[in-house]
């Protein structure tokens, strides 16, 4: 298991990233690593949903089934994950003033064809760089309005 954590601070309002980051299925627009969101179940949002999420990073491609675990209004939302790579993320709205700190926490596993704990070390400073650039682009949203 391995963990990763990014995070970038808005000049913003929680209630602002929270308005753009509820909507599941525009994390495609802004995630350069996420492909295509299909749901697999009537909610589109809250504790329960779930969705396919198909993914891609370099040459690799994967569709990952993923449930939203934890959903808290402006503050929280969890999600488990499993397809090869299988773990737990976690983003965190932290307000201070008119700013927004926004944290992503990751645990994954991966399988031991992917070299496991020797996988995770070569893939956490890619998976990092990619996911610092998708908390960039998702700065753009709030910036450009």
């Amino acid at each position: 298991m391995t963990s990763i954590t990014v995070e970038a601070t808005y000049p913003v309002t929680p209630e602002v990233v929270w308005e753009e980051l509820r909507h599941l299925e525009r994390h495609v627009d802004w995630m350069h690593d996420a492909v295509r969101i299909d749901f697999l179940t009537d909610q589109h949002d809250g504790v329960g949903t779930e969705f396919h999420c198909d993914t891609r990073v370099g040459p690799f491609r994967t569709r990952d089934l993923m449930t939203i675990t934890e959903w808290a209004e402006n503050a929280v939302m969890g999600v488990t994950h499993s397809g090869v790579v299988t773990g737990e993320g976690r983003f965190t709205l932290t307000g201070v003033g008119t700013s927004t700190t926004l944290t992503w926490r990751e645990r994954l596993h991966f399988p031991w064809w992917l070299g496991s704990p020797i996988g995770a070390l070569v893939a956490s400073p890619v998976l990092r760089a990619l996911w610092m650039r998708n908390l960039h682009q998702l700065g753009g949203r709030f910036t450009s309005s």
